[in-house]
């Protein structure tokens, strides 16, 4: 029982620390929340934190590593998840900040859905995602580990993606945050653009 908690316990420390750091994950959350588009956030929170625990299982079962070993696979998954974060940044860039954003917002439903479907791309198109959870469950979770505590570790990364996610989401949709936006969304805007474009074209220029 020890042994496990010690397990769960290093393991979802790591995993917390990879979390706040800053990533196109942190660049997608913040520009959906401070752009006054809540429900789109909350929909990418669990759309990343569905990815993150789609690649935690498979890097749990051993399928994460095959898909690592085809390599023409692993290249053509980082393009596309590059490209995809270069669009993301022009389209923020393209965006003409508060008004863009208010449009973007409208329908609840329409918002979560539409946030869902860029968090779930976002972190399954970033190939540097597998490598992560291969490398902690490699080194933190030994293979005599209970399934049980497998388990615990897969609840608790998910619950750490959406609580993290979500303050961040809380704390940028707030008034102070919409009244920075309201008067420098553009250029808001276009600091979160040029960081996702940048993820982006990392991620490409790796694999060209």
């Amino acid at each position: 029982m020890n042994t496990e908690l010690t397990v769960i316990l290093t393991t979802l420390g790591l995993y917390a620390a990879v979390v706040v750091s800053p990533g196109p994950n942190f660049a997608l959350i913040s520009r959906l929340a401070v752009s006054g588009s809540r429900p789109a956030a909350f929909g990418a929170t669990f759309g990343l934190a569905l990815a993150a625990t789609f690649y935690a299982v498979l890097s749990m079962t051993g399928l994460a590593l095959v898909l690592t070993r085809v390599s023409w696979l692993a290249s053509l998954i980082q393009i596309a998840g590059g490209a995809y974060l270069v669009y993301l940044g022009v389209m923020a860039w393209l965006s003409s900040g508060p008004e863009t954003a208010a449009q973007q917002s409208r329908g609840t439903s329409a918002g979560l859905l539409h946030g869902l479907r860029m968090g779930v791309l976002v972190n399954l198109s970033n190939p540097k995602g597998i490598a992560f959870f291969i490398g902690l469950y490699a080194v933190a979770v030994p293979p005599e580990t209970a399934l049980w505590a497998k388990l615990l570790i897969l609840c608790g990364g998910f619950l750490l993606e959406m609580v993290w996610y979500g303050l961040v989401t809380i704390v940028l949709s707030g008034k102070r945050a919409r009244q920075a936006y309201e008067r420098f969304g553009r250029w808001i805007e276009r600091g979160i653009g040029t960081l996702l474009a940048g993820f982006g074209m990392r991620l490409i220029a790796e694999k060209l």
